[in-house]
């Protein structure tokens, strides 16, 4: 029986996994407009997508959040070889976060002091799925978030790193630890 029962839990656990690869998330639609846009560090990409967005006129103000203290907009600007007048006016570098969920409550408080209640989550596609259920379950219904993946070609350990921690933060909120 207790085989019987492993082995079944083992091959749901194959299944979400096959599911997890084949669902990442996708990029939306360049006319979808919100009031802000969330980009969270880590993965290459982000960061130009965001601010491609925001250069065309899609949000009013972008979030980096989890942005090294070491970072400057300057550093930014250098980085993306430009766009000064729009990085001083319209981004911040929130350093206060250190993983996903406290992304969450990072871009919680950012979106709270603007009074923005819609925003692009932006992230990497193998990344989205973790990220949109911290957020969910940091910022409830509260903000209309459209979810912007940003396409990549993760290697299985990636992917398979990814859906473990998924597994992990949905079996601790389960749980509440």
């Amino acid at each position: 029986m207790i085989v019987r029962a492993a082995a079944f839990v083992l091959i749901l656990y194959a299944l979400g996994f096959i599911l997890f690869t084949v669902t990442l998330g996708r990029p939306v639609a360049d006319s979808q407009r919100t009031e802000a846009i969330v980009v969270i560090t880590g993965g290459s990409g982000r960061i130009e997508r965001g601010i491609e967005v925001l250069k065309a006129g899609r949000a009013q103000r972008l979030l980096v959040a989890g942005a090294d203290p070491a970072v400057t907009k300057r550093d930014l600007v250098r980085r993306l070889g430009g766009n000064k007048r729009l990085v001083e006016c319209c981004v911040d570098l929130g350093s206060e976060s250190v993983d996903t969920r406290s992304n969450a409550e990072e871009a919680s408080r950012w979106l709270e002091k603007h009074r923005y209640r819609s925003f692009r989550l932006i992230t990497s596609n193998y990344h989205m799925r973790r990220a949109r259920y911290d957020f969910r379950e940091v910022l409830g219904d509260k903000y209309k978030v459209v979810p912007d993946a940003i396409r990549s070609e993760p290697h299985f350990t990636t992917l398979f790193s990814e859906y473990n921690k998924y597994v992990l933060r949905r079996l601790a909120v389960l749980l509440d630890i």
